[in-house]
């Protein structure tokens, strides 16, 4: 019995509290004085006017609210973590269902962060992510929340609005994703970055709560940085079927290297002097029957610790001078082509035999493969097989690019010592060349020493014409990215090379005046 009288008695008191302390008492409040001073004159409104703010103060409207628990913060960018974005997703999708707004989640993750790490240092890349927090905070409103939810990426939680379509959300991806990509000034030093985006509107989220609405955003920006750089995807249902059946297991994928599903695409490598087509350089591209085209930086690692990396290589290097034999017969001038070379298969000690059976095989002379090595193999080797091997190679007549260059920090005396007859300009130094002086130097002086140790040029992941212009004004002599043509099946091959060489212009024929 004194139970159900005290719970009946919160209730009251609950009750009461709502009806006290909501906004309209400020409605009610003048109306019960006056009310009370008119039907009792002043007696009853002394009473009312005191009697209020002691039911306010039995009620406990004094009392001071407890303070909220503190929020855990990041202690590099003093963002809040991915708790506090769960919540307010939470909050802004039980805002969204009672008053007809929308909400959505964005993700942001900067591009190969790890080599920018790498090559300038943790301090360094600290600075590059403050700087990143506070442009992308400068984009949103103030209601708009953001949080650092992993080594290089930040989460967005939208406060609800009245309109969102995805239009507009696109439109806001790009703001931050320019926002993200402007250039970080340390020490003299002008630091490039690209970010990739991923978004879920609030009204396409699997389920209304905000750690799925985050899933939702994780998995675009998944989808996001498979086609980095600057990529922008939206979540759809698709996606998400598509993201359940990614998981691969390590005997699937050796199974895909035996069955043909891992094989060459080719990137066109293109002439700054002509415009003609030099080369392709193969990257590995497994086309999944069901899955679609899969990532390399899903399946690589798994190869990786399954020991296959050097049955991979096996695999490129056949497919790739049988390609070329191929292109030969069907009259293209395709001088050669580029096959990246691991460390596990740099390491075989009979790789220039395999090599040289291989070229025999197609009847190829050795100038038609270019051995591609990275930088970082090249810096970290000491004098063994390694550098045997890639001696033996040049020795042979390959050609030797040292891939990804700046990126490594091999010496000059290292470059030397491998017989690197060309070297690729790292994507981070080619990025926005056209409007960068910084850059421009950069890359100027990266040209001026090749010039003076004799080596050939090509720069990595040129994306607009700006950028292919400014390469060549500077004296690069060969370029490669997605602004000049995407990695593609041998099949397309053959159409693009021939629709490539009728677009170019033969060049004006000079004709000497006779004195």
């Amino acid at each position: 019995m004194l139970s159900r009288i005290m719970n009946g008695t919160g209730l009251l008191q609950t009750r009461l509290k709502r009806l006290f302390f909501g906004p309209q008492m400020l409605a009610f409040l003048p109306a019960m004085a006056l009310g009370a001073f008119w039907f009792g004159g002043e007696g009853w409104l002394i009473a009312v006017t005191l009697g209020l703010p002691a039911v306010y103060a039995f009620l406990g409207g004094f009392d001071r609210p407890p303070a909220p628990p503190p929020r855990s913060c990041d202690g590099v960018t003093g963002l809040p973590l991915r708790d506090a974005l769960q919540a307010t997703l939470n909050m802004a999708l039980t805002g969204t269902r009672t008053g007809r707004r929308a909400t959505a989640c964005y993700m942001i993750s900067l591009d190969d962060f790890d080599v920018v790490t790498d090559r300038y240092g943790r301090m360094a890349s600290d600075h590059i992510l403050q700087k990143t927090a506070e442009r992308v905070r400068s984009t949103l409103r103030d209601d708009d929340l953001v949080c650092r939810i992993g080594s290089d990426s930040f989460g967005i939680a939208l406060a609800p609005v009245a309109h969102l379509d995805i239009e507009t959300a696109i439109q806001l991806a790009s703001r931050m994703q320019m926002a993200c990509e402007e250039p970080v000034i340390l020490d003299n030093t002008v630091i490039y970055v690209s970010a990739s985006v991923g978004f879920c509107l609030g009204s396409r989220t699997p389920e209304q709560t905000g750690q799925a609405l985050m899933n939702a955003a994780a998995t675009a920006l998944a989808e996001a940085s498979r086609n980095a750089p600057s990529a922008i995807r939206s979540y759809s249902d698709e996606m998400r079927r598509s993201e359940r059946s990614r998981h691969i297991f390590a005997d699937e994928a050796a199974a895909a290297l035996e069955n043909g599903q891992i094989r060459p695409y080719y990137q066109p490598q293109i002439s700054t002097d002509t415009g003609q087509v030099t080369g392709f350089e193969a990257l590995a591209r497994w086309i999944h029957p069901d899955r679609g085209e899969i990532s390399p930086a899903d399946f690589l690692p798994i190869l990786e610790n399954a020991g296959k990396l050097a049955r991979l290589g096996e695999i490129m290097l056949t497919r790739s001078l049988s390609a070329l034999r191929s292109w030969d017969d069907a009259g293209l001038d395709i001088p050669c082509v580029g096959v990246n070379f691991s460390s596990d298969e740099l390491r075989n000690p009979k790789l220039i035999d395999k090599v040289k059976w291989e070229l025999d095989r197609y009847d190829l002379a050795p100038h038609r493969l270019s051995v591609e090595v990275l930088e970082t193999v090249v810096a970290a080797s000491p004098e063994d097989v390694v550098s045997r091997n890639v001696n033996g190679l040049a020795k042979l007549g390959c050609r030797i690019d040292l891939d990804d260059f700046g990126t490594g920090h091999a010496s000059i005396s290292s470059i030397r010592r491998f017989a690197v007859q060309r070297i690729k300009i790292d994507r981070s130094f080619v990025m926005k060349v056209d409007r960068d002086p910084e850059q421009q130097r950069m890359v100027a002086a990266i040209l001026t020493m090749a010039e003076r140790l004799g080596l050939e040029t090509l720069a990595e992941g040129v994306e607009t014409p700006g950028e292919h212009a400014m390469l060549a004004q500077l004296g690069c002599g060969h370029v490669q990215g997605f602004g000049l043509g995407r990695p593609m099946a041998f099949e397309a091959t053959e159409p693009w090379v021939r629709d490539h060489v009728s677009k170019l212009q033969a060049p004006p024929r000079i004709i000497r005046r006779r004195p």
